[in-house]
């Protein structure tokens, strides 16, 4: 690769493609690898390329174009100098396990299977680093005597000792081994009928370590003696019987496995809590062998930290054979840990890749190593007189023409971003809010190079990815319409917060109300792992739930929604930068303003605050503690429990002992917070008195989370809204205390009060009652984009109402249970396939079908596929007209280019047809048992 010193930066888009000609690919690359832009700049081919259909026909081909602007050319002065996190180029080599067979995973020492060793090869991975193989042979981990708890950086391979403790270690290839894995496989394929957890913070993680796991686990058949025949459940009849299965688990998830289900489950931490709470109950725990937590500094969160330790210290308190598994890359106080734990202790600051971190500030880059000294005197950075030697400024950022980069920190980041795409890399930039994430996706595109001036190859993929966008249920958001086609995207992400947000939505509403759907995330992240993006924007609150690598890390300021972010949030965004396998270095920029110089010059130095307990009485976390060990009889002591008792959740069971009431019994078992408990009951006592049984807004209503969502109620669309109710709905309205005439004040303008309890419980309801009102139009097939335009909601958070609902929904009907309300429970479980489905109940057999949801599912319908049946019967290029019309575009195939399309929509028919085959089957032999 050119090195990046010099001036890479030209004025001209043209001039600047001349320049970077020779550095051009001829094939997509990975996320940090070297990309192409063109090799025939201006050419007839790429003129083609843009008139042409790609797909299915277009309205339009490309987005309105705006105005080209020019970017500011980056001028580099020195060399820039390793900061102290960085790993040093002056470090040897990592050795190979040519030279030390140990680091093979093959090797006796570790005992995983041949055919695991052989599934890490097939993914790339034959060894591990020399840090991994001290820390496996500490003292009982690899026979699962002792836990661990370890820190290692970002990328340095910290997930493969877990897996170890599952499975046993990765490699270059995928973020290098992870040793977690090693020890979590270990146990599941040495002790015949085990059971592991992996339990991670985020929705997202979740899917992304199932798809890995399953891929890393494939083939590997399990001893005789726990063959599928002898499992129970309906999971016997999968056509991967005998082999370990991998299941994730979390809110919104469709399915719907239990304890017996899977042999490794991968969870958010509340699923994780409530799985373990189900097999201490029920008495399957001893089949639990391996406990991974990922993100182990997550303990102290406010919100959601004392899960974690509730799932450990449960774990710990059985006197089982269980080893736990602790990984961070942000621990401080890790022996603190480890003695909780009771764990083997181990800590690295190896980081494959060296990093490059550096500090811009009124447009001069200053290496990270350089501005230590300035930390007490920060006014002289922005001084006429710099110090010389190691103080001074490695680069500078001339000023800009064009007034819309009018701000220096703006041009830092536009300038950057353009100058790694230049050299065919991939960059990530970190912006405080939505407002600046899609602003800045708008202007870095305008300065990249458009339609005409890109290989037809690379154009190609881009309208391919535009074409795909445009195709969605939902529609494509309109700053991605008009960025992507310039390689440049965002990735606002809701669904990481979706299981958090069940408990606790106000820490994560400026994420999901910024959020894309999923399908549009997916589109994205694809893209720019394959290289088709070159710049990707991401909301700074998703730094630890993306897995998107760059060779460059730009921070547009170092604010999230307008606070100053802490230590570890900076670390994390670092951390995305360089990655084995994709990029040979990374870099990081934190672009600031002066005015914030001196904070951010005391955050790049600060250290990580130490992780502490959030078990405390003011947030009742210790109280929901003890009410789930006195649920699952671990405890029943007087010590700590009075104010458990006080709130009804607890009492005496005549012996000097305490059981929980059947009101605490619920909360536990829908694994909702206290004061949300409460607040449920006193709800659905006043349901259970008077439901209203004649139309749908009440049980839609039940379904709606009990927690304020902190959302902004456009009163004007509320009213309207309710004028347009039936007399159904009405009553609903009047049984929960909402008045008409308070609404349509509200729309005129009034403010809703909320200064006493009762009034913020009012406002709960009405708030509640919007999102129930979006709820149903949802189960009633109206598009999400169309569901976000009429309530003034963003679209992502409109999806994620619809996945959280279902978790939320699953949660309520375990809760009437438990309370000995059957008849509530039937009514919400039988409509809670509707919420799946997105559908109304004529449509609920076919949404069982991969791909066939909501409006999906009405076309087939129309098209006389009514059945599960007739589409088991049909042939999958008969199903391939249905899922072009299905299409939001309603628009036919056209010529050659649409081949490619044509190809993923039969490869859907394929599995459409498979899936209803196997339901008809299953259909067919439970009619013939019956009889």
């Amino acid at each position: 690769m050119r090195s990046m010193k010099g001036h890479l930066h030209k004025t001209s888009l043209q001039e600047a493609d001349e320049r970077y000609r020779e550095a051009l690919a001829s094939k997509s690359l990975a996320a940090g690898q070297k990309r192409s832009w063109s090799s025939d700049v201006g050419g007839a081919e790429s003129q083609a390329a843009t008139t042409q259909h790609v797909g299915f026909q277009r309205v339009l081909v490309a987005p309105p174009v705006s105005a080209r602007l020019s970017p500011s050319r980056v001028e580099r002065l020195s060399d820039p100098v390793p900061s102290e996190y960085s790993q040093r180029r002056t470090i040897g080599a990592t050795p190979s396990s040519s030279q030390d067979p140990e680091l093979d995973l093959a090797h006796p020492t570790y005992g995983l299977p041949p055919h695991l060793v052989a599934n890490f090869a097939s993914l790339g991975i034959r060894q591990m680093y020399p840090w991994q193989k001290n820390c496996l042979k500490g003292p009982g981990l690899l026979n699962g005597r002792k836990n661990l708890v370890y820190c290692a950086p970002t990328g340095g391979g910290k997930s493969l000792v877990a897996d170890c403790a599952l499975c046993k270690a990765l490699d270059d290839a995928m973020e290098i081994a992870d040793c977690d894995a090693v020890l979590m496989l270990k146990r599941i394929a040495e002790e015949p009928g085990s059971k592991a957890l992996l339990v991670l913070p985020y929705v997202a993680l979740v899917q992304e370590k199932v798809r890995w796991l399953r891929s890393v686990v494939q083939g590997i058949q399990l001893p005789h003696d726990v063959a599928a025949d002898d499992r129970p459940g309906p999971w016997h009849q999968r056509p991967d019987h005998g082999t370990i299965r991998v299941v994730g688990f979390f809110g919104g998830g469709k399915v719907r496995a239990t304890w017996d289900d899977f042999d490794i489950g991968v969870c958010t931490l509340e699923k994780g809590n409530a799985l373990i709470n189900t097999a201490i109950d029920d008495c399957s725990i001893p089949k639990l062998r391996a406990v991974v937590l990922d993100e182990l500094h997550m303990v102290d969160d406010a919100h959601r930290g004392y899960f974690l330790e509730l799932i450990a210290t449960k774990v710990l308190s059985l006197g089982q054979p269980v080893q736990i598994v602790g990984m961070s890359a942000t621990l401080p106080n890790m022996n603190l840990m480890a003695d909780w734990l009771d764990a083997h202790c181990y800590e690295t600051r190896y980081r494959p890749i060296p990093i490059t971190e550096h500090l811009v500030c009124d447009s001069k880059i200053y290496a990270a190593a350089s501005f230590r000294e300035l930390k007490r005197v920060p006014s002289q950075l922005g001084s006429q007189k710099l110090p010389a030697g190691r103080a001074g400024a490695s680069g500078r950022i001339l000023t800009s023409d064009h007034k819309e980069f009018a701000n220096p920190v703006l041009n830092a980041v536009v300038s950057l971003a353009y100058e790694t795409a230049c050299t065919g890399y991939g960059a990530l930039v970190f912006a405080g809010s939505r407002g600046v994430c899609e602003s800045d996706a708008r202007l870095i595109s305008r300065v990249m190079p458009g339609p005409l001036q890109l290989s037809s190859a690379v154009l190609e993929r881009r309208m391919e990815l535009l074409t795909d966008l445009r195709a969605l249920s939902t529609g494509v958001d309109p700053v991605l319409e008009e960025t992507v086609l310039y390689g440049v995207a965002f990735h606002r992400e809701c669904s990481d917060a979706c299981e958090s947000f069940i408990h606790h939505p106000s820490r994560h509403l400026l994420t999901v109300q910024a959020g894309l759907t999923s399908e549009e995330r997916e589109l994205v992240a694809s893209a720019y792992d394959a290289g088709t993006i070159l710049v990707c924007i991401a909301t700074c609150s998703l730094a630890a739930g993306i897995n998107l690598p760059a060779r460059r890390v730009i921070l547009h300021n170092a604010r999230m929604a307008g606070e100053l972010i802490g230590p570890s949030m900076l670390r994390q965004m670092r951390g995305r930068a360089g990655r084995q396998g994709k990029c040979p270095v990374g870099e990081t920029y934190l672009c600031c303003c002066e005015d914030d110089l001196e904070q951010v010059l005391e955050l790049m130095h600060a250290e990580i605050p130490e992780v502490s307990s959030c078990l405390s009485t003011e947030s009742r976390r210790i109280q929901r503690a003890v009410l789930e060990v006195i649920s699952i009889r671990l405890a029943n002591s007087r010590e700590s429990i009075q104010e458990v008792q006080s709130m009804g959740l607890a009492t005496s069971d005549g012996c000097g002992g305490f059981v929980p009431t059947q009101l605490g019994r619920a909360i536990v078992a829908s694994a909702i917070d206290l004061d949300d408990g409460v607040f449920a009951h006193k709800e659905l006592k006043k349901a259970l008195r008077a439901f209203v049984m004649d139309g749908e807004m009440h049980i839609l209503y039940v379904f709606t989370p009990v927690q304020d969502f902190g959302v902004k109620v456009n009163w004007q669309v509320f009213r309207n809204v309710m004028e347009s109710l039936d007399e159904s709905g009405l009553r609903v309205l009047n049984f929960l205390g909402i008045k008409p005439t308070g609404i349509i004040q509200l729309a005129q303008g009034a403010i809703l009060k909320e200064t006493t309890q009762e009034e913020r419980a009012m406002a709960r309801v009405y708030r509640r009652f919007y999102l129930a009102l979006q709820l149903r139009d949802l189960c009633n097939e109206v598009p999400v984009h169309v569901v976000s335009r009429k309530y003034d909601m963003p679209r992502g958070f409109v999806q994620n109402l619809s996945q959280t609902c279902q978790g939320f929904a699953a949660g309520m009907i375990k809760f009437c249970e438990t309370m000995g309300w059957g008849m509530l429970a039937a009514a919400l479980d039988h409509f809670s396939d509707r919420l799946m489905a997105g559908a109304r109940s004529d449509l609920l057999a076919l949404a069982r079908i991969p791909f066939i949801k909501s409006r999906t599912a009405r076309v087939f319908w129309e098209n006389g596929y009514r059945t599960v049946a007739s589409i088991a019967n049909a042939d999958a290029q008969a199903l391939l007209p249905v899922l072009m019309q299905a299409r939001p575009n309603k628009v036919r195939l056209k010529g050659q280019k649409d081949d490619r399309l044509r190809e993923k929509l039969l490869a859907k028919a394929e599995i459409i047809s498979s899936v209803a085959n196997k339901l008809w089957q299953i259909e067919v032999q439970s009619e013939i048992d019956q009889e």
